[in-house]
């Protein structure tokens, strides 16, 4: 391709001086060497590499124990359990409640678009490096299968769904109502009367759990953690805070 904007005498190009005559009988073909060194040439075109996918996509396998809001606090799942059951509605059904062990879930979520394609400097690398510190540390963390693990789960749970309580208001009223056993039922009183038994750690009532019930919990009343978060969302409720109860609620 000539130059644009600049004007040449006429002449013969090396190009032309350089065609290949070939023919059979009294026809010529002119071929011509298809290896161009003039200063027109297109230069040779450079090997763009492809941009990394916008979507980072990895896989959850459920083990016994876990629920979609202990899976989405622990591999910082954007949205919650909420957008987890969401994108895994179809495997895990109408109850996001109930996930049974060796569920496969797909967590996903856009990387961050970044605002220049310069090397990053030592503070951006020190803020990667921090985050993935923190990443590692999140989907790392572990609860104890004691009353003290219950608790602290529970309240990790509640932090999610915006339900107040402390460790020590939620620690004062189960020694009170169990005495830490989870397996705790109350045959007796006015509620065991009515067929609606006080159960477990905080003692709630059927009625009262299934009213209450936090998402992503089992939905067993027994199980220490539903049955602490039920009662504190129940207590938040009615007086505030598990914190302001200190006696029968």
């Amino acid at each position: 391709m000539p130059a644009q904007g600049k004007h040449r005498r006429s002449r013969t190009s090396p190009l032309a001086r350089r065609l290949i005559a070939a023919g059979t009988g009294g026809a010529a073909l002119a071929l011509p060497l298809v290896t161009a060194t003039t200063a027109g040439a297109a230069p040779a075109p450079q090997h763009v590499q492809a941009a990394p996918s916008a979507v980072q996509k990895v896989t959850h396998t459920v083990v016994k124990g876990e629920s979609l809001a202990k899976i989405a606090d622990a591999r910082s799942v954007s949205g919650g359990w909420q957008a987890l059951y969401k994108t895994n509605r179809a495997a895990v059904g109408d109850n996001p409640s109930l996930i049974h062990p060796g569920l496969k879930l797909k967590l996903s979520g856009a990387a961050k678009a970044t605002g220049s394609s310069s090397a990053p400097t030592a503070s951006t690398e020190n803020a990667s490096e921090g985050k993935a510190t923190e990443a590692v540390e999140t989907a790392a963390k572990t609860y104890t299968n004691d009353l003290d693990g219950w608790i602290k789960e529970a309240l990790d749970i509640m932090a999610q769904h915006g339900i107040p309580g402390s460790y020590d208001g939620i620690h004062r009223n189960i020694m009170r109502e169990s005495g830490g056993n989870p397996q705790a039922i109350n045959n007796w009183d006015s509620n065991a009367a009515a067929g609606t038994p006080s159960k477990g750690l905080l003692q709630v009532i059927a009625p009262t759990f299934e009213a209450y019930h936090v998402p992503g919990t089992s939905t067993d009343s027994y199980d220490p953690v539903a049955n602490i978060t039920a009662a504190c969302n129940y207590a938040a409720d009615r007086y505030g805070s598990i914190d302001n109860v200190n006696g029968p609620y």
